[in-house]
């Protein structure tokens, strides 16, 4: 199988247009001579060891949840540890692909993985994630006839920037035609300064900025109401139960106890402080968060579950390997890291 064609697979999985605007989502590292996509490696994050082990299988494709390369690079050197690993895949004629917040953000991903630790519940998305619309304002004009309109349209497919321009026109009464065009805000400047120049758009000439609209089900985060409200206690043997972990690391809402209940629980993997501020719920259940983030949820009588950054991550893993194997050939082998692993340790 052709890497452009699990590339496909990947994107229908989890489009990249889902991640965040700050990310660095998609094929990160391209080898110069193709070959056919025989083994893919899941890792949450690509470290030496994931990339030793990637060597030692002879790996194609690493899809590592982390980007791997997030900032700019103005050089490739062995003194960095990102910069000296993207070298040796490369080296090795290795992809490296990276979906991280699309995953997040994703129905049925990561987030949605999280909740779901602690049973069913009505589940809705914290922080809604929009549609990309190409056309992000709408022009209303009128002209005096069919020619005046032939001719302002004329001037704006010349003008155009290179996004398409969607027109309707209609007639209300026998004196003018009512006209509705959408355009990209690349595009807004010139088409406007365009219709100044004629009377009858000028005079008229009306600017709607449109709304995206939203994705129900993708986006940052999740809330659910639990159907069955769970104890502090149980909360936290369940969540270990779920991620796989001996420790969690707990800090009680103001007034809770262990036997307090949860009725409502607010998940955000990785780093979620931003994803939940403000969040109503009777618990939060993230990876990481500052002690003063804390502090902030405990005054108010949420209770706080942290388990490590990419323990609150990594078991979605095991889920998506089914999900992608089943849609590439008997040939391509997907495998799970086993040299993946949160660099934080409980001692």
């Amino acid at each position: 199988m052709e890497l452009k064609e699990v590339l496909q697979v990947l994107e229908q999985l989890a489009p990249l247009s889902l991640a965040e605007s700050w990310d660095n989502v998609g094929l990160l590292v391209e080898p110069s001579k193709s070959r056919p996509i025989k083994t893919v490696l899941l890792t949450n994050d690509l470290t030496d060891g994931v990339m030793e082990e990637a060597e030692a299988l002879s790996c194609d494709l690493i899809v590592s949840y982390h980007p791997p390369l997030f900032r700019p690079i103005k050089q490739l050197v062995q003194k960095d540890w990102k910069q000296r690993l993207a070298i040796r895949a490369v080296e090795a004629g290795m992809a490296v692909f990276s979906p991280h917040t699309s995953w997040d953000s994703m129905k049925g991903g990561v987030n949605d993985w999280l909740v779901g630790g602690l049973g069913s519940g009505q589940v809705s998305v914290l922080s809604q994630a929009l549609g990309g619309a190409s056309h992000s304002h709408k022009l209303e004009f009128m002209v005096r006839s069919p020619e005046e309109l032939n001719a302002v349209v004329e001037e704006l497919k010349a003008n155009d920037d290179g996004t398409a321009l969607q027109c309707s026109g209609t007639r209300p009464d026998s004196s003018s035609i009512h006209v509705s065009l959408t355009c990209s805000a690349s595009a807004l400047t010139s088409s406007v300064q365009i219709l100044l120049k004629h009377s009858a758009p000028c005079q008229s000439l009306s600017i709607l900025k449109l709304e995206k609209a939203p994705l129900p089900g993708h986006g940052q985060g999740r809330l659910s109401v639990l159907d069955q409200p769970v104890t502090v206690a149980t909360a936290i043997q369940k969540m270990k139960s779920h991620l796989g972990l001996a420790n969690l690391r707990l800090a009680l809402g103001a007034g809770r106890t262990l036997e307090s209940s949860v009725c409502t629980a607010a998940v955000c993997a990785g780093s979620g402080a931003s994803v939940l501020s403000g969040v109503q719920a009777d618990l939060f259940i993230t990876g990481e968060m500052s002690h003063h983030e804390v502090l902030d949820a405990v005054a108010k009588g949420t209770s706080v579950i942290l388990s490590d950054h990419s323990n609150s991550e990594r078991g979605f893993l095991a889920v998506f390997r089914e999900r992608l194997a089943v849609r590439l050939p008997d040939a391509v082998t997907v495998v799970l890291s086993k040299a993946d692993r949160d660099p934080l340790e409980v001692v």
